[in-house]
């Protein structure tokens, strides 16, 4: 199958990027939010991106301006009518997704393909809401998604092998490199990155080491680039809890108990670098 043009629902920090790669592929992209204030908050932040490009002139002022023309606002749904592939970027909440997609399902022409960003939702409980599950898959990209290589692709249980292969062959087009992945709470990416970062929030709740020192110590004794602390900050603390909330669900297994200090902080309104405050003080 020919992918041409794509839907992205969402206009947010993950819909956007999204959106920004599949046009500077050369795809034609419909960015579709629920108020036109948010789409034009999402097309704010690709300029802004691809116009901090042109200044360090790594791409022409010609070149961002046709990467701009190639996506196309939208408000209303019924613009899945004209589309190859749609990518859900909207919240991490079933309901919500499963709503989406069963409209998506209606609307979409048959041959389109309807693809998740979720981050740790079944991909099968998704497709369930439609009536074309062989043509639903994940497409889970990382944050900042113009920066960051990787696309977890995860196969529902009905997803057919057809599909896959657009989307890996797509995905490869976005110059992102996919690893495939089965359905399971949390995928590869949240199932091995959450529970670190919950480890180390039990490591600050029992008062083994300060924030910093956490930090400090993955990065310069782990190698890794950014504290797992930190790292949740960046991520939205609610987000943690909520994937946390998921794969303990989905496992059944304490070992995936979101920490007291986690929920505390999420309560208090703490959420990390959006509200100003988590483990760490914004300006």
């Amino acid at each position: 199958m020919n992918v041409q043009t794509v839907m992205v629902i969402g206009a947010g920090q993950m819909g956007s990027g999204i959106a920004q790669v599949c046009a500077q592929a050369g795809y034609k992209v419909f960015l579709n939010d629920l108020k036109p204030e948010f789409v034009e908050r999402g097309l704010g932040g690709i300029n802004k991106n691809l116009s901090r490009n042109v200044e360090k002139g790594r791409i022409t002022a010609d070149t961002r301006d046709s990467i701009l023309a190639n996506i196309t606002a939208s408000t209303d749904l019924q613009d899945a009518s004209q589309v190859d592939l749609v990518i859900e970027a909207a919240v991490e909440n079933m309901e919500i997704k499963s709503k989406i997609f069963a409209q998506l399902d209606e609307i979409a022409p048959a041959h389109a393909i309807l693809a998740s960003n979720t981050s740790s939702l079944p991909i099968t409980e998704i497709a369930a809401a439609t009536k074309r599950p062989e043509k639903v898959i994940g497409m889970h990209f990382m944050n900042p998604v113009p920066v960051m290589k990787l696309v977890e692709i995860i196969r529902g249980l009905a997803t057919a092998d057809e599909v896959y292969q657009t989307i890996e062959d797509m995905t490869k087009t976005l110059e992102k490199v996919p690893v495939e992945v089965n359905d399971a709470p949390g995928f590869i990416s949240n199932r091995i990155l959450l529970p670190m970062i919950n480890e180390a929030i039990y490591a600050l709740h029992e008062g083994v080491a300060s924030v910093e020192a956490i930090d400090d110590v993955m990065k310069l004794g782990m190698n890794h680039p950014m504290g797992p602390l930190t790292l949740a900050d960046f991520i939205g603390l609610d987000t943690c809890l909520y994937i946390m909330e998921t794969l303990h669900e989905g496992f059944g297994d304490d070992k995936y108990r979101p920490c007291p200090l986690l929920r505390k902080y999420v309560k208090a309104g703490w959420y990390g670098k959006k509200s100003g405050r988590g483990f760490y003080v914004y300006e």
